[in-house]
């Protein structure tokens, strides 16, 4: 079941591995005996489907969730069970891309007016008499 992220980005079968451990917290009876826990594995790095400069953000946005190998690993243990987990793991991952695909708005550096560093500067003018009338009184 292949990951439609966008019109052209999708991610194969052969990209994703899943992993199943016992989950931590609360569920009784259940957390002992079944492996609802899933860690997904997406090798980010060696997609032919995601172009460099998607991989490039997708590495930023991924933090500590990027292997040295170049792969996403995504650990959900929200719900008890173990299909609703792989499908808030594989949620999550489709997420994650589609932030990536989306190209950040270039900063257009700004420059104070005139005006407002006439102000600062006189602000720190004021301010730095009011300080130095502080102290001893010299009779």
């Amino acid at each position: 079941m292949t990951l439609r992220i966008t019109d052209q980005i999708t991610i194969a079968d052969w990209e994703l591995t899943e992993s199943f451990a016992r989950a931590s917290g609360p569920g009784g009876q259940n957390v002992n005996k079944v492996s609802t826990a899933v860690e997904l594995r997406f090798e980010a790095e060696r997609s032919p489907n995601l172009p460099d400069p998607v991989k490039r953000r997708l590495r930023r946005l991924a933090g500590r969730r990027w292997t040295s190998e170049g792969a996403i690993v995504i650990f959900v243990q929200d719900t008890r069970s173990q299909a609703r987990n792989r499908d808030i793991a594989r949620e999550r991952l489709a997420e994650l891309v589609l932030s990536a695909t989306m190209v950040p708005k270039r900063r257009v550096a700004t420059k104070p007016t005139y005006g407002s560093v006439k102000r600062r500067l006189k602000e720190k003018k004021v301010r730095g008499e009011v300080k130095a009338m502080r102290g001893k009184v010299d009779e």
